[in-house]
């Protein structure tokens, strides 16, 4: 799971919110608006917009947003008005699974954008596939939910709606491992994560991957997210003769437990996923993260010449929030299903088929483009084909890009 740059904005929203008014639906999804002449297509949205990590949800419904206006502007799929339906999971599995079906209910969404959290996305994939509705993720990143539970050797795809625009754990954690012992020249590591489907699967590529590389883990815990108190785990991890902590988890634990485990006398770098690389995680860290490190699905939003566009819309969009880790990936999974929808159309004679759902999810496996993040296609897992990464590193009270590249395993 997964900022960019923070974008300070506080100018009111200009690009012109869109009224529509529907009258009368059709099972093809999608209703005819009286007012636009045209079909409007909703793109729902499925992420944390309260909460401990508010702050990378609503980069996601931002970004989405934003690829919804940016198509009714182009005109791009002639007849069609795009907006969005944007519903808060708190990051709970049960809130997800509730959200589902409320999207799956409403016949005008075609496609949803989303969840932030894979346990989330647990508890949605079956009720999207059941109602053939296509579900992109940008933020997901555990293997099992595009490869099967035996995806290490077996893997095998489960649900044919889902896909994902960010690269998976499968790739992430060994990443880590061979920055820290290659580059960084880290041998002896101390283990912990949250328990929960995305930090607990991170924590397990990372660790067999820098055993592989001779590397030895002194120890290893779990922590109780509901928890601030990591007290007695610094100390442990400060007995332990580790020289890094790896964390599998999100910034809301991730920052304290930097924090404290500097305190204890421990000072040596956590390091995480894309759940920790967020200016929440340096400002619950404090002056002692300096040092920490971070990798992230793909290259830095600011450094790719496809995202330009992007990131000045965005600016100019006004919104308040900033689009965070997954703002580049949530804008290419809305533009996927945007593409999706106009394959739909097109080979239609112009208009939506009565069966929009399946056929714009038939239509997503061959969904090919050149997007924010790079170039965006699937493999026949629904995954990404794009596998680069980045390691971030804490200088100066910011995230700072110094190394990108791909697994090589």
């Amino acid at each position: 799971m997964r900022q960019r740059s923070l974008i300070a904005i506080t100018a009111a929203l200009s690009a012109g919110a869109l009224t529509l008014t529907a009258c009368g639906s059709r099972d093809s999804g999608g209703d005819k608006g009286s007012d636009s002449g045209g079909t409007v297509v909703t793109i729902g949205v499925d992420a944390p917009l309260t909460g401990d990590l508010s702050a990378l949800g609503l980069g996601i419904k931002n970004s989405v947003d934003l690829a919804a206006k940016t198509a009714n502007k182009q005109k791009y799929v002639d007849g069609v008005t795009f907006k969005i339906e944007a519903l808060d999971d708190q990051a709970q599995p049960s809130s997800g699974q509730q959200n589902a079906t409320k999207l799956v209910a409403d016949k005008t969404v075609l496609g949803v954008v989303g969840p932030l959290n894979s346990s989330v996305a647990e508890s949605m994939q079956k009720v999207f596939d059941d109602a053939k509705l296509v579900e992109v993720s940008p933020a997901n990143t555990n293997p099992a939910l595009t490869q099967g539970t035996d995806w290490a050797t077996a893997k095998k795809r489960v649900y044919k709606s889902y896909f994902r625009t960010a690269t998976t754990d499968a790739i992430q954690g060994p990443f880590a491992a061979q920055y820290l012992v290659n580059d960084a020249k880290k041998k002896k590591v101390f283990v912990i994560d949250d328990k929960k489907t995305y930090g607990a699967g991170l924590a397990g590529t990372f660790t067999a991957e820098f055993k592989k590389l001779g590397g030895k883990v002194v120890g290893t815990e779990h922590i109780n997210p509901d928890s601030k108190d990591f007290s007695a785990i610094a100390t442990t991890v400060k007995n332990s003769g580790a020289d890094v902590v790896y964390y599998g988890g999100e910034y809301p634990q991730a920052g304290p437990l930097s924090k404290q485990i500097k305190a204890a006398g421990a000072k040596i770098p956590v390091v995480g996923g894309d759940g920790i690389y967020s200016a929440d995680f340096i400002k619950l860290a404090g002056s002692t993260a300096a040092g920490d490190l971070a990798t992230s699905v793909g290259a830095p939003v600011e450094e790719l010449a496809s995202a330009k566009e992007f990131v000045a819309n965005y600016k100019n969009g006004g919104y308040k929030e900033a689009y965070e880790a997954y703002g580049g990936y949530s804008y290419d999974s809305a533009w996927a299903i945007i593409e999706a929808v106009k394959k739909a159309v097109d080979d239609n004679g112009g208009k939506l088929p009565d069966d929009a759902r399946a056929k714009v999810t038939e239509a997503m496996q061959n969904v090919s483009f050149d997007g924010v993040t790079g170039k965006v296609s699937f493999d026949e897992f629904g995954d990404a084909t794009n596998k680069q990464l980045t390691v971030y590193a804490v200088e100066n009270g910011a995230w700072k890009a110094v190394k990108s590249g791909t697994y090589t395993g």
